[in-house]
């Protein structure tokens, strides 16, 4: 039986047809309001080199490096951001073990730079649409992204295009539906759906619409995905972004938890037994 284009693109990415990748939240970066200025950049590194042990450990598929707390976000970063995030990447690039990704919200181009200056193998945005959100009016132009892609040498970078972003609301008619299959016409490699917010569950009716209508290209839970949820979650989409449920006492800002990280794990790895034996 031939190989499906969703198993053979997650599977030639990550080495699994339902990859897990796990959020690396950098404390927040020079410039923004929350940002340690006395601590400087070694307090980045040292929060990213105090996960990325336990987060391997437990066996996750991928990592995605994101600007979490650079709240209020920005819809364009300043150099000082893009800056940096690579140096924070680079300086562990040897400790990092599976493929990862390049997520500074909300500005697609940074993310691209960043993802071609440190060998990130996809990128996380918002690359189709325009909607209303908390910071404003976002309507990233894809077709000047792509070129943009192209021009920095980064056609091998993905695009995880989030098709439902936390804080904002699609302007217009379209159905979730309708966006997932224009997203993927475009050319988008993965589609994400998102709760409201970030840590937010889901909501499995998106899940089940983005997957019918884009059949060809992989749909993957982005936020809200729980030890409780994920078999039930994997059982509709093609992988899952998680962050919050792997943190101490499930907090966004806190490292990340070993005892949370590996019971997670263990509850992917069981939802794939079931799936194996039925």
């Amino acid at each position: 039986m031939p190989d499906s284009p969703i198993g053979s693109f997650l599977r030639d990415r990550f080495g699994t047809d339902k990859p897990i990748v796990a959020m690396c939240h950098l404390p927040a970066l020079p410039g923004r309001p929350r940002h340690d200025r006395a601590a400087g950049l070694g307090r980045i590194v040292d929060s990213l080199a105090h996960d990325l042990p336990i987060l391997h450990e437990a066996g996750v598929d991928g990592l995605l490096f994101c600007n979490e707390a650079d709240l209020p976000y920005q819809l364009q970063v300043g150099p000082e951001i893009v800056a940096a995030m690579a140096s924070a990447i680079g300086q562990l690039r040897a400790e990092i073990q599976v493929p990862f990704g390049v997520d500074i919200v909300w500005d697609p181009r940074a993310s691209l730079a960043v993802a071609r200056a440190t060998g990130a193998a996809f990128v996380r945005e918002v690359f189709s649409g325009v909607y209303e959100s908390d910071l404003g009016a976002m309507q990233p132009d894809f077709g000047s992204i792509c070129a943009y892609r192209t021009m920095i040498g980064a056609n091998n970078v993905a695009l995880f295009s989030n098709i439902t972003p936390e804080f904002a609301s699609s302007l217009g008619q379209r159905t979730i539906a309708e966006r997932a299959q224009s997203a993927a016409f475009l050319g988008v490699e993965v589609i994400l759906i998102s709760g409201q917010i970030t840590g937010m569950s889901i909501d499995l009716a998106d899940l089940r619409a983005a997957k019918a209508a884009a059949p060809e290209t992989p749909v993957l839970a982005n936020t809200g995905v729980r030890a409780e949820t994920v078999a039930k979650i994997l059982s509709i989409a093609d992988g899952a972004l998680v962050g919050t449920t792997l943190k101490r006492d499930g907090v966004t800002w806190n490292p990340v938890d070993r005892d949370r990280a590996l019971r997670f794990m263990d509850a992917v790895r069981a939802s794939h037994d079931r799936v194996a034996v039925s």
